[in-house]
């Protein structure tokens, strides 16, 4: 993707944040189906250089058939974003010479999938992603709730993935390119407007408005 220097992040501690933070990615490849996305919940794993996901794809979905046959694929994790009226800024009293643009922030992830149809390895998966979910709610539901003859009819129906993660890229479009008037303006205007992802973007913004 285009990534400007000054929107550019490397750190893997802040884009690992990110995609534990917002596990709900896009799986994008191209193959025998052209270019396909498949949208679906991760689990990101400390492992290897750059992190591992696992996911699963339903069987019926013929993604997983092109994505076995080992080639790159992209996974795309959203974080916050949120539109910026130029009304927020100092300069616009000023000069008039601005206009309205969209903050947010985004990891890109190049890997290979590799298949897991293990049942073991399946069971266990499902198992934390759930548990991951759940741990907020004050009776959490387990896999181990459901029967086991019932779980075993829902497993058959996913094919497992790890994603091997060769390369991250993350881009934090979060008003840097501004004059320092107009991000502390932009900070305001969030934490006033605090809808959406306002606040976290508003946060996201200040913290990278240089100290005094």
């Amino acid at each position: 993707m285009h990534v400007p220097d000054h929107f550019r992040v490397e750190d893997i501690g802040e884009m690992h944040a990110l995609m534990h933070a917002r596990p709900f990615a896009t799986l994008v490849s191209s193959g025998s189906l052209g270019l396909y996305a498949t949208h679906l919940p991760t689990v990101l794993k400390d492992e290897g250089a750059h992190g591992v996901v696992e996911c699963h794809l339903a069987r019926a979905n013929r993604h997983w058939r092109d994505l076995a046959e080992g080639g790159e694929a992209l996974m795309i994790f959203q974080g916050a974003d949120g539109y910026i009226t130029p009304n927020w800024y100092p300069s616009k009293a000023q000069h008039g010479k601005v206009v309205p643009t969209w903050n947010y922030a985004v990891v890109h992830a190049y890997g290979r999938p590799e298949v897991v149809q293990d049942k073991d390895w399946l069971r266990r998966h499902v198992g934390e992603l759930s548990d991951r979910q759940e741990k907020s709610e004050a009776a959490p539901w387990a896999v181990s709730d459901a029967p086991d003859s019932y779980i075993d009819v829902m497993l058959r129906g996913i094919v497992g993935f790890r994603f091997v993660i060769a390369r991250l890229e993350g881009k934090w479009k979060m008003s840097q390119n501004r004059e320092m008037q107009d991000r502390h303006g932009v900070v305001a205007g969030l934490n006033a407007r605090a809808d959406g992802d306002d606040l976290e973007i508003a946060e996201a913004v200040a913290r990278r408005i240089p100290p005094k």
